[in-house]
Order: structure tokens, then sequence, then C-alpha cells
């Protein structure tokens, strides 16, 4: 290989980089301005956005409360104006009720005034010898030293004497009078008390006590196959209360089991009679008839044998 030894100058191209290096410099500076420019520039429209973001914000909750404040007192307005009307009606109404009421109470005023006034005249009218008695017989009584005054005795004996004959007389004849007023007063009680009795009812005897026989009917029935039985207790319905009628119930149905059962061939007569009719009001087929008669007859039934 062969080997050249060459003095090659680099000044020029040194001036060239120093030129390069110088523009480097300059182009460094121009974009480190430029970052903090538009470093700033960022900042200045950061801000700005931000607050223009904030001014709208503001003004969109601002103008929803203010919406809000504005239905709402509609709202509130309406409302009152409701009740304002609603007071005036109550108020109406309340004039309107104090007039019926005032009508009505002095109407029933008058009304009840009359039936006491009709009711007093009534009641005198039925106890009229109690009444004159009370009323005038009495007050005659208590003024009879004003009604039946004396002679001033300023005549001569046998004048006073008469007139004294006249004076009692009139007091045996006033005595009289009251003494038939009281009798006729209770013949007319008495006779008011016979048409009492006779129309009232007799009083209940309340410390009697008695015994009542009340008919039960025990039924013990079959309704499935698999021989589960029901035990069925009916008593009568008049003259019983509910609770009456549940007692009956539950005290034979506890006792049921204990009570002396006896065994009949042949059922009784008033129940064969109420079975046959039963069984012609029956709308079944005449084989299903036949075949209940048929079981009616080949069980017999049991009744309780009383001591």
């Amino acid at each position: 290989m062969a080997y050249i030894d060459c003095v090659v100058d680099t000044e020029p191209m040194a001036q060239e980089i120093n030129s390069v290096s110088n523009h480097i410099k300059g182009t460094t500076a121009a974009v480190v301005g430029m970052q903090a420019a538009v470093i700033r520039a960022e900042e200045e429209a950061s801000d700005h956005v931000c607050e223009n973001v904030n001014r709208g914000f503001y003004t969109l909750i601002h103008s929803q409360i203010s919406q809000k404040i504005a239905k709402l007192k509609s709202e509130v307005d309406s409302h009152l104006m409701q009740l304002n009307q609603q007071r005036k009606q109550l108020l109406a109404i309340r004039n309107r009720m104090e007039r019926d009421y005032n009508m009505i109470s002095s109407r029933y005023l008058k009304l009840f005034n009359g039936l006491n006034q009709n009711l007093q005249q009534r009641v005198f009218e039925l106890d009229k010898p109690t009444i004159e008695f009370a009323v005038k017989d009495v007050d005659r009584l208590s003024n009879r030293t004003r009604m039946l005054t004396a002679t001033v005795p300023v005549e001569q004996q046998e004048s006073l004497g008469l007139s004294q004959k006249i004076l009692v007389s009139n007091v045996k004849y006033r005595g009289l009078l009251v003494i038939n007023s009281m009798t006729r007063f209770l013949q007319d009680m008495y006779a008011q008390k016979r048409l009492t009795d006779q129309i009232l009812l007799p009083e209940p005897s309340t410390a009697e006590s008695a015994t009542i026989a009340i008919p039960v009917i025990v039924c013990e029935s079959n309704y499935d196959r698999h021989d589960n039985r029901r035990l069925d207790v009916v008593v009568v319905q008049q003259g019983l209360s509910a609770e009456a009628r549940a007692r009956i119930q539950g005290m034979v149905g506890e006792s049921v089991r204990t009570l002396p059962w006896s065994d009949e061939q042949a059922p009784d007569a008033e129940l064969s009679n109420e079975f046959n009719k039963c069984l012609e009001k029956c709308g079944s087929s005449p084989r299903v008839k036949e075949m209940i008669e048929k079981l009616f007859r080949a069980h017999g039934c049991q009744t309780v044998k009383m001591g």
C-alpha cells in the first residue's frame, strides 16, 4: 500500500466551522428566546382559557340559580294566591255557616219552646187534679187567712156565733174539695198503674235457675278412602248466642267418645222419613239413589243411651 505524505491547509475549514459555530450560537439563542416566548404565550393562553372557563361556569351557575329563583318565586306566588283564595272561601263558608247556625238555632229554639208549652199543657191535662191541687188549692189554702177573713167581733153574741158557723162551714167545704181532688188523683194514679201493668211485659227473673234441654246432632263421616273421619256437631240456631253454641259444640266434641253410645238395628222412623224426603229431592240417577238407600239400610245408627 502506498503512503503519501501531504500537508493540507485546514484554516479555511476552521474559519467556516467557526462561522457555523457562531450561527449555531445565534440559533440556540433564538431557540431559547422562542421557547421562552412559547412558554409565556402558553401561560397567557392557559390563563385566558381558565379565566373564560371560570367566567362561563360562574355565568352558567348564576343563570341557573336565577332561573330556579324565578321558578320558585312564581310557585310561591301562585301558592300564596291560592292560599288567599282558599282563605276567602273559608271565611265565606264560616260566615255562611254562622248565618245558617243562627237561623237553625232560632228555628229550633222556637220549635222547642212550642214543644215545651205543648208538653206542659199535655202534662197538665194528664194530671189535671194534681195540678189544680198544687197550683190552685195549695195557694188558696196558704192564703186562707187573706181569703177567709173573719168578721170583726163588734156585734152581738148571736151574730158572732152565726158568722163563726159560716166560717167553719166554708172551711169544711174547702177541705171536702181538697179531699175529693186527692181522691180523684189517687183513682187516676191507680187506673194508670193498672193500665201500665197490662201493657208492659213482666220483668224477667234473674235469680231463678233452670235446666234447659238443647237438642244436639253428632254426625261422623268418612270422606276419603284412607278412613279419615270427620266429626260434626250441629246445634239449634234459635234462642242461643254464638258463644253459647260454640261452648256446647266444644263440650260435646270433647265428650263424644265417652258418651254411652248404643247400636240400633233399624233407624228411627222419623229419621227414615227425613232421609226419604232428602233422597226424593236429590237430582241423582235412580241407580245412585238405590245405592244410597241400600247403604242407609245396611248400616245402623248409634244413639246416646240416657240413664
